[in-house]
């Protein structure tokens, strides 16, 4: 961690600026609860819960992308797990404008975690990591590997995605190596989940009809093929980092 960020912490009240941000997270939530967002998903059937969601935010119109952005840019501050919220997009928006949106969300979110961790809690993410042996090994790896370290844990799921975020922000990366790693690295990950989710939007919602079980079969091979190719991300990122490893040592 940089001298120059330590300093940037102990300058400019850092508390005022986290309970301004905690305070706009919690009117965004009481906004969405006063919306009904929350209770789309207590009850009825599967395929009742999706027409409900998918209703929701198609009625928004042109506003249900931004809405579902938003949502992700919370669940990203908010330290909420990725998963469930590109389950989410996928089942309301499908396969293709699932993956658009999920990547515009997750990313922007993780942009303002990033700039968060570095300039409004940079003291509570720095007690996080000071606790936490896995998250002294981002702080460790960036100081060996620089941008590179970014890459594994972002292709890899070594470490919880939203908690990188604010960890990163402590490190040396300079925000525009951050997003344009975070960008294309998040991409493999995001269209296999979407994907899947978005052939269960097919199943789901059309009753067998034969043009819906094609795009289903379609979806599924899609993601398939982006679930096989993060099960070899593990083993080439490994190889090419102890190689990295060795050659820094010799």
């Amino acid at each position: 961690m940089s001298e120059e960020g330590n300093d940037t912490a102990r300058s400019g009240k850092p508390w005022i600026k986290l309970v301004a941000v905690v305070a706009a997270i919690v009117v965004l939530i009481l906004i969405a609860n006063h919306f009904g967002v929350f209770d789309l998903l207590k009850e009825g059937t599967l395929k009742e819960r999706v027409l409900r969601l998918d209703a929701f935010f198609h009625g928004m119109g042109p506003w249900a992308p931004v809405a579902l952005i938003a949502i992700w840019i919370i669940a990203c501050v908010l330290l909420l797990p990725g998963l469930p919220m590109s389950i989410v997009s996928g089942l309301i928006f499908g396969a293709v404008w699932g993956s658009v949106w999920t990547t515009v969300g997750a990313n922007l979110g993780a942009i303002l975690a990033f700039l968060i961790g570095r300039y409004a809690a940079r003291d509570m993410v720095a007690g996080w990591v000071e606790k936490n042996a896995a998250l002294k090994k981002i702080d460790e790896g960036v100081r060996r590997q620089g941008w590179r370290m970014l890459m594994i844990t972002r292709l890899v799921p070594l470490f919880p995605f939203n908690v990188q975020n604010y960890v990163y922000g402590l490190t040396d990366i300079p925000l525009r190596t951050y997003v344009l790693v975070t960008f294309p690295c998040m991409i493999p990950a995001t269209i296999a989940f979407n994907f899947a989710a978005g052939s269960a939007r097919e199943v789901i919602l059309s009753g067998g009809q034969p043009e819906a079980v094609k795009k289903t079969i379609l979806y599924l091979a899609i993601a398939a093929v982006f679930f096989v190719l993060l099960s070899l991300i593990p083993g080439w990122v490994k190889k090419r980092y102890a190689k990295d490893e060795l050659i820094q040592s010799s």
